[in-house]
């Protein structure tokens, strides 16, 4: 009697000890690698894409959620309809739902995220979207109306960006470092220079299906170190990782190799404000001299589709303008000639820290070289070439630099009149607003053919490849997405099989 008690109550015994290790046997948690730092985590103030990277659709959301395949579903907003002019967009909210500080989330909270972009002083990347807004109303609790001063098919998309993130109007101001937002997760910990911890929230609306309990972001610029703390397995997924050394993963059974598309266009991007960078000719030689090919093949390891324009194929009314300024050195030694141009031209290259601008850099100096151009080099950090090339109304301190633009749909951007390429063209601008006047898709799309002929002919920038995007993930993790319709990172949906 005394032994089978024992038997048996060792047998329970050890039952109960193993249940903790079987439930460990399926994480919770998980460490991603991103290569850049945010600068600070309210996407609705701030262009980098490393904000939207950690925060859209975690911290905060948006009335509409742009999925894989780019098509758009409800998120805040359970529906929505649009006038026939598409001028007139009537979202319909969901209802319960609230903030991390408790305060409800409503039409106001809509319409002062809406205007609090639009505003004078506004620092969001897309305040022209914003501006566009004739009107937001807010005629109850759950619904918004946004008439538009024309018609913008695209708004659900553009609405479900990280900059049209919905943010509490209390805590606006702070959310740079205390980000607060109806998603799924919270800010854990930020340790600067190293990395971010998010936490699940457990009062989320639905926070039964969020599997992920934690998520450590890692920040790891090298792409040697990259690579070395996904073979450690520091590192669960790496999206967006850098080219190189790819090839070994895609033999190793611990890892999944994603490789997909995206609407971003990687550029040589061209002061238009400085001497002799105001003359198309110089423009033009400047596009002669680069071989799109070897840029493709040094900088990005092939990963990579050549452009003509700042437009991508796959897009609506996309056309194949590569053969308007093709690679001849001769040609752009001539049209440096008959420009003026004393060679060798001294100009600034002033390079962010991707892999692809560094070694991109190094690629297109040597380019430029041939053809009398000599580009002195400047790498900075993420922050300095915000500040110094890219912000509104900044200095723009440079003359060429190399950055790949991941939002579609940006076309706008080269009607502002302060935006960093210094491109004013009356011409261009009466033509976008035909576009935006037509409604009609086969119509918009003949418009769009000419908006990126008129872009290629006038040498705008240096138009290299739409990139292709790596991601290496750990072959137990799920729900990583493989095309980039946009960066950003749904853990609401990454989990262990």
């Amino acid at each position: 009697m005394f032994k089978k008690f024992t038997i048996v109550a060792l047998t329970a015994a050890f039952a109960a000890a193993s249940l903790p290790a079987l439930a460990q046997g399926k994480k919770d948690s998980v460490v991603m690698g991103m290569t850049l730092e945010p600068p600070g985590l309210d996407p609705t103030n701030a262009a980098a894409a490393a904000i939207a990277e950690v925060t859209l659709y975690n911290i905060y959301e948006t009335l509409t959620k742009i999925n894989e395949d780019g098509s758009v579903s409800p998120l805040l907003a359970e529906s929505w309809t649009a006038s026939p002019d598409l001028k007139t967009y009537t979202f319909k909210l969901r209802k319960g739902v609230k903030f991390h500080n408790g305060e409800p989330f409503d039409s106001a909270a809509v319409k002062f995220s809406f205007e609090r972009n639009a505003v004078a002083n506004s620092t969001n990347k897309d305040k022209s979207l914003f501006q566009s807004f004739e009107k937001v109303d807010a005629p109850d609790a759950d619904t918004v109306v946004v008439a538009l001063k024309y018609s913008e098919p695209n708004l659900p998309f553009l609405l479900g960006q990280a900059s049209a993130s919905i943010v509490e109007p209390k805590s606006a101001a702070s959310n740079v470092t205390q980000p607060v937002g109806t998603g799924p997760y919270q800010l854990g910990a930020w340790v600067k220079g190293s990395s971010i911890t998010l936490n699940k929230w457990a009062d989320y609306r639905s926070a039964s299906a969020i599997k992920l309990s934690k998520v450590t972001i890692r920040f790891i610029g090298d792409p040697a170190a990259q690579i070395a703390a996904l073979l450690s397995g520091d590192v669960d997924a790496f999206p967006r990782v850098t080219t190189r050394g790819v090839a070994q993963f895609k033999g190793d059974p611990r890892f999944t190799v994603l490789v997909g598309g995206s609407k971003a266009k990687t550029i040589v991007a061209i002061n238009e404000k400085k001497k002799p960078l105001d003359d198309v000719r110089v423009r033009r030689a400047i596009l002669a001299a680069i071989d799109r090919k070897a840029m493709i093949d040094g900088a990005v390891e092939g990963f990579g589709t050549p452009i003509g324009s700042f437009y991508t194929p796959g897009s609506l009314g996309y056309v194949d303008t590569t053969g308007t300024n093709p690679y001849d050195p001769e040609k752009a030694k001539k049209l440096l000639a008959e420009a003026g141009v004393t060679t060798p031209l001294e100009i600034s290259l002033k390079l962010p820290p991707p892999p692809y601008a560094r070694q991109g850099g190094e690629i297109l100096a040597a380019q430029l070289a041939k053809v009398g151009i000599t580009a002195k080099i400047e790498n900075v950090e993420w922050a300095q070439w915000l500040s110094q090339v890219f912000a509104p109304n900044g200095p723009h301190n440079y003359d060429l630099t190399i950055v790949s633009h991941v939002e579609p749909f940006d076309l706008v951007k080269l009607t502002e009149p302060d935006y960093y390429l210094g491109y004013n063209n009356d011409a261009f601008n009466t033509l976008y607003k035909q576009i935006m006047s037509t409604p009609d898709e086969a119509g918009r799309s003949k418009l769009l053919g000419d908006a990126q002929r008129m872009l290629a002919t006038d040498a705008v920038a240096g138009f290299l490849f739409q990139p292709q995007w790596p991601t290496i993930v750990s072959k137990k993790l799920k729900g990583v997405w493989k095309e980039v319709p946009q960066f950003e990172n749904d853990f609401s949906a990454w989990s262990w099989e």
